[in-house]
């Protein structure tokens, strides 16, 4: 991870945020889907800060730059940002967010800028409302300021599009459109405008590849009572898309969506009574829009009072994995598991054996090259996060070719990887160590894993959300006063985005407005990390499932989950004398599955006993 030397480009922004009448300027991390992974050409605040992790807003005023970022990143983004940049560390005490930042720097009546289409309707509205008490204002900058300095700046991708058969999707479009109508009745609005990319490909039932490890495509949709309307490129489709449509679905250029929101709005203005619903009874008047949508869509659809936003729900139908989903969820975990216990095994004949040098990119190559030779493979999920010693501290660490660790047989080991398969999407990571752990590192990763067991064996009741079961994972490590400072589980698609809403497990306060559901996918992903030192992550996939309880109070359904990742934990990391009877129960039980699930993918000896070893009854 290197410092970047941002004084040039900082200097032509200030220059153009001068031109503009612009005293304070936000870039923002996403693109115009508000998507958290992005194609490199939307990579904007990478570009200006030179800090290149997932997550962060970056401001800059005439005199000052700030970047603000989440635990995950503050080891990352201090090794990155160089000295024109100061670092918000979001979630500390006495430290500013950046809509704060930005105010305090906005004082006195100056202009605050941002594209409109990278930041969402609602955050803006929201600032805009408390700088105006200090007299300053917020204003939508129509050019992208960043682009304008951008003087080498990626394509936009144009890759094809592909349908998802429905033996993997399980659903027929034409039902999940006519079940989005139904929601459209239900809020009492004509249309709806999508704008995230993994709902329009759930929705239609088509895939691609325009930002790295997502398979999503640039597009928007239009959907009213009677139409519904795809904006993609029409170099993206072939034939087999267009049969697929079979012309239910109107397809249009991309950039005409912005051209077509009066056109939208205007159905909405005139929309007839719904359903036969009598005339006396208030028309739909409005256009639905996700709280995710850009600025730039609300503006366009004529305002706020032309809108009504809501939590997507086509967001929220993508997040109950049907029947066909689960079950690839299933069967995909299984031969991605495979291929994770080849590798490791690989791995620790290679630096222990036969005493070989490999690097953290040359291990992370490896564990691809075995994941290519399996059924339905299509890909990484993410970059793979294989990190060795003090390394492994960095929560979010990407090694880089030529400049990466050389794999330490005498640390700890960490590897966050995940694949993308026609029958659903994995995400996995593992902690190990081949050679004499300290006894911090066994204490921690077994405090560690209690965490993982009692959120995989918790049962509750419908109603309860993500944001009420967080303390389970943690409870272990903070009896210790110890803790970490990331989600403990999030959503993950099916062939789709790796980080999936609403759902998930954390203290982020989103987690605590949707419930969990019988179907939802979640990661179960507690850790520990010592900056310098080492750091401890486990993570296995869950799917909530309705638990058979004794009684049912309240006459509610009560839930728990279904584990599907099948990879061993670290035999040497782990001490038994802290487990309780029930933890060393789910822990044999669980290795015993991972035997019975994958040992048959093996032939060869050396794979066979690393995986019998690691799947030991304690």
């Amino acid at each position: 991870m290197e410092t970047v030397d941002t004084s040039k480009r900082l200097a032509q922004l200030r220059q153009l945020m001068k031109e503009h009448k612009v005293d304070v300027y936000i870039v923002p991390s996403e693109d115009s889907h508000q998507s958290e992974y992005i194609a490199p050409c939307d990579a904007r605040r990478e570009h200006i800060s030179g800090f290149s992790g997932s997550a962060g807003t970056a401001v800059v005023t005439l005199e000052k730059a700030a970047l603000a970022t989440d635990g995950r990143y503050f080891n990352q983004a201090s090794k990155q940002l160089d000295s024109n940049w100061q670092l918000l560390k979001q979630g500390l005490e006495d430290v500013p967010t950046w809509q704060e930042w930005t105010i305090e720097q906005a004082e006195g009546g100056k202009t605050v800028g941002v594209d409109p289409t990278v930041i969402t309707a609602s955050d803006a509205q929201k600032l805009n409302k408390k700088l105006k008490k200090t007299n300053a204002q917020l204003i939508g900058v129509d050019q992208n300021l960043v682009d304008k300095i951008w003087k080498d700046r990626p394509a936009r991708p144009a890759e094809k599009v592909i349908v998802l058969p429905l033996e993997y999707a399980g659903k027929d479009y034409d039902e999940k459109i006519a079940e989005l109508r139904k929601e459209l009745d239900k809020k009492k609005t004509a249309g709806m405008v999508i704008s995230m990319l993994d709902e329009i490909a759930w929705l239609f039932n088509l895939r691609g590849s325009d930002i790295p490890y997502n398979p999503v495509f640039f597009s928007y949709a239009a959907v009213t009572h009677d139409t519904a309307t795809l904006y993609v490129d029409a170099s993206k489709l072939d034939d087999a898309v267009y049969e697929h449509l079979h012309g239910s679905v109107a397809v249009k250029p991309y950039e005409d969506l912005f051209s077509d929101l009066t056109s939208i709005s205007q159905v909405a203005a005139n929309s007839p009574e719904q359903n036969g619903v009598e005339q006396s009874k208030p028309k739909h008047t409005k256009i639905l829009v996700s709280n995710k949508a850009s600025w730039a869509l609300t503006l366009g659809l004529g305002g706020e009072e032309k809108v009504e936003e809501v939590r997507s729900p086509v967001a929220d139908a993508k997040a109950i994995k049907n029947s066909t989903e689960l079950e690839g969820m299933r069967q995909c975990h299984v031969r991605d598991g495979a291929a994770l216990i080849e590798y490791f095994a690989w791995l620790e004949d290679q630096l222990v054996s036969k005493g070989a040098t490999i690097d953290e990119v040359g291990g992370a190559d490896k564990l691809e090259e075995i994941r290519s030779k399996g059924d339905h493979f299509r890909g990484l999920s993410f970059d793979t996060i294989s990190s060795t010693g003090p390394n492994a501290a960095v929560i979010h660490y990407k090694p880089e070719r030529g400049s990466c660790s050389t794999i330490d047989p005498k640390a700890v080991y960490l590897c966050d990887s995940g694949a993308q398969y026609l029958d659903g999407t994995t995400d996995t990571t593992r902690t190990l160590h081949f050679g004499q752990p300290t006894e911090m590192e066994i204490k921690s990763y077994t405090l560690v894993l209690k965490g993982v067991i009692a959120l995989d064996r918790a049962v509750f009741p419908k109603g309860t959300t993500g944001f009420a079961i967080d303390i389970l994972a943690r409870q272990a490590l903070w009896r210790e006063g110890l803790d970490y400072r990331h989600g403990t589980g999030h959503g993950v698609g099916s062939f789709l985005n790796v980080h999936e809403g609403p759902i998930g497990v954390g203290t982020r306060s989103a987690y605590a407005e949707v419930s969990l559901s019988v179907g939802n996918v979640l990661s179960d992903e507690p850790g520990y990390y010592e900056d310098g030192n080492f750091g401890i992550r486990i993570e296995n996939m869950i799917m909530a499932k309705e638990a058979a309880t004794n009684h049912k109070f309240g006459d509610k359904p009560w839930l728990g989950f279904e584990r599907v990742t099948m990879v061993p934990m670290c035999q040497k990391l782990i001490d038994p004398s802290i487990l309780t009877p029930e933890e060393k129960e789910w822990l044999n039980s669980y290795h015993k599955e991972v035997w019975d699930k994958t040992h048959a993918f093996f032939k060869d000896d050396l794979t066979l006993n690393w995986l019998k070893r690691e799947t030991t009854q304690i």
